[in-house]
């Protein structure tokens, strides 16, 4: 739990994620496609997290993932959620506008 909040609270560890991308990472935002439509990083997929599960087929474990939604607390239960189906490499890369200006 502590970790977790950690990650929330942007304590982790720092995460280039425009290296992640030159290395073909996946971006996955989880939030609703209310929410996509109304903005989004280009290149991105929207798979809202409450259907994560039945989309497993659709994400690669070949290459980085990276999580993103509104604030980051869905992208971290998304995160926790892919590491326990064996995706070997994803990071949480909170709120998707922050995360847009990081890939810059």
């Amino acid at each position: 739990m502590i970790g977790i909040l950690k990650e929330l609270l942007g304590f982790g560890p720092k995460v280039d994620y425009a290296e992640l991308l030159k290395r073909n990472a996946q971006i996955i935002d989880v939030r609703s496609p209310a929410e996509f439509s109304s903005g989004h990083i280009k290149g991105s997929v929207n798979i809202p997290l409450d259907a994560l599960g039945a989309s497993l087929s659709n994400i690669r474990k070949n290459v980085p993932i990276i999580t993103c939604c509104a604030s980051g607390a869905r992208s971290a239960a998304a995160k926790q959620f892919l590491l326990s189906k064996g995706y070997a490499e994803v990071y949480n890369g909170g709120g998707w506008s922050g995360l847009n200006s990081k890939l810059r």
